[in-house]
């Protein structure tokens, strides 16, 4: 008997270290309190290489250890060509990360490209960047994000 195959997922942010992030450990979080570990392969990359090896803006790891969810592992990375082939989905955190990945994308791969909250629950809303702001703005995206994972595990059970 075969095994099913396991959904690919890279959630996609500008600089990998604060949206982006926090979609992944969220959404690792969400999936491991539904016993579906084995079901995803999950990861994160900005479109950006200014952050490559860092780890992830300290805000961003403080706001998701408050919520039992330890990110500070994590270091970024930035998409490169093979990640269109490896992922099933790539779910950009705005348009503008949505719009640099459809440019970058084989064609063969442009139906695997989404807006991680159109996507997840049908809301054509970006998760904004919480970086120049303060730890308001961070707590506020980690909710949606947090919203959004549950919305996307529903939709992929």
């Amino acid at each position: 008997m075969n095994a099913k195959p396991r959904t690919s997922i890279l959630f996609v942010c500008l600089g990998n270290i604060c949206r982006s992030p926090l979609a992944e450990g969220v959404f690792r979080s969400v999936v491991a309190e539904r016993g579906r570990d084995a079901d995803f392969m999950i990861d994160s990359a900005g479109t950006g290489a200014w952050h490559v090896g860092n780890a992830p803006d300290p805000r961003s790891i403080e706001i998701a250890r408050r919520f039992g969810v330890d990110i500070s592992m994590q270091r970024a990375r930035q998409v490169n060509a093979r990640d269109f082939e490896r992922f099933d989905l790539l779910l950009g955190m705005d348009r503008n990360n949505v719009r640099t990945l459809r440019e970058r994308a084989p064609e063969a791969a442009a139906g695997k490209i989404h807006l991680f909250l159109n996507y997840a629950d049908g809301r054509t809303l970006d998760i904004p960047d919480p970086y120049y702001g303060g730890d308001d703005g961070f707590a506020s995206v980690y909710q949606t994000i947090r919203e959004a994972s549950e919305a996307l595990l529903s939709k992929l059970a």
